[in-house]
């Protein structure tokens, strides 16, 4: 049997998800003993008790400071900032990405604009959004939208141009205004593809996001992975690393079950 038709059991498809993250656990711990056996105050590789006790510290005890337990403020600051952020860009790209591709007279001077906005780095004018807009919370939800919305309305403008031709015509044959056409013909076909764009671009959210809150903020995931690194602490950074892989991930998964139930009779719902 050729390799490209060989399928794993389930079993066997457990084994494949785990061995890479195992094989990356087993390096690092092994890198991590070597290093303190050989200096015991080195910080560049911590345990898993450095790490485990740095998380209790800041999961389970009160700061002696504020009386907050850092790692909850901070994860519910970050995804307040990152909802409000995803939720206009979602809003944004849609109505976007409807005008752009199903009116030509809108599409024609919106889809080069989308085109060049899109290809400007977020980053380079993070400057910029701190001066038009300070150093609070709106510059960081700000990044955001600039970051993804350019890129979530070109998706699903193109995604709009798909619609077949026939259906668009069947409709105004049934009378349907443009307004019709648009909230019952392709809304619901772009509202899917909109989850799946979201599902793409979470990754870049949380870039923009970790990025703003590191440079002007006072809490936030971001803020205290760069304020810690003055003092090298990878105990504290590294679980932060994980703990916002762990949320991501857990959006991402959250995004594809909603299209799943949502839009069962959407064919990328599969993927």
């Amino acid at each position: 049997m050729r390799l490209i038709n060989r399928h794993p059991d389930r079993p066997s498809r457990l084994l494949l998800v785990i061995l890479p993250f195992a094989l990356v656990l087993f390096a690092y711990f092994m890198g991590s003993a070597e290093r303190l056996a050989e200096n015991p105050n080195d910080k560049l590789l911590p345990s898993a008790v450095q790490m485990t006790d740095a998380v209790k510290r800041l999961a389970f005890n009160a700061d002696a400071r504020t009386g907050d337990y850092l790692l909850w403020q901070d994860t519910a600051s970050s995804l307040r900032r990152l909802a409000i952020g995803l939720g206009i860009s979602a809003l944004a790209g849609l109505c976007l990405g409807i005008a752009a591709g199903t009116l030509p007279l809108f599409g024609a001077p919106l889809s080069p604009l989308l085109t060049v906005l899109s290809m400007v780095p977020p980053l380079a004018i993070l400057p910029i959004l701190f001066i038009v807009f300070g150093l609070g919370e709106l510059s960081k939800v700000m990044l955001i939208v600039i970051g993804i919305t350019p890129c979530l309305a070109r998706d699903l403008e193109q995604r709009a141009r798909e619609i077949p031709l026939e259906l668009l015509i069947k409709a105004q044959t049934l009378g349907a205004s443009t307004w019709t056409l648009m909230l019952r013909v392709v809304l619901p076909q772009l509202l899917p593809r909109l989850l799946i764009s979201l599902r793409l671009m979470l990754g870049s959210a949380w870039l923009f996001l970790i990025a703003a809150e590191a440079i002007a903020s006072t809490d936030g995931l971001g803020y205290r992975i760069f304020l810690v690194r003055r003092y090298l602490a990878m105990d504290v950074i590294l679980p932060y690393v994980v703990w916002i892989t762990l949320l991501a991930w857990l959006m991402d998964w959250g995004l594809k079950h909603l299209t799943r139930r949502a839009f069962p009779w959407y064919e990328g719902a599969r993927a």
